[in-house]
């Protein structure tokens, strides 16, 4: 057995930003984390997938996928 190094570039964004203390507070609180970054972090990644979500369902609601009869796919899904 060999051992593996694997090499990581981690990039990270230092930011000055001016934000109402309340909301950053509440951020803070509501995402239960213990620092302002980890708060800030999680809303972000919260917001990005809700907005992914959201096109998501516009795509969807464009060309949606119509069932005529279930049983076919419950089956196929069975079979798995």
């Amino acid at each position: 057995m060999t051992n593996t190094i694997i090499n990581r570039i981690v990039y990270l964004m230092k930011v000055t930003a001016i934000i109402d203390d309340d909301l950053v507070n509440n951020v803070k609180t509501y995402s239960r984390s213990s620092t302002i970054t980890e708060a800030i972090t999680i809303a972000l990644k919260d917001w990005l997938d809700m907005y992914k979500i959201k096109e998501l369902n516009k795509s969807i609601s464009k060309n949606p996928i119509i069932i005529n009869n279930g049983k076919k796919i419950r089956e196929m899904n069975r079979s798995l």
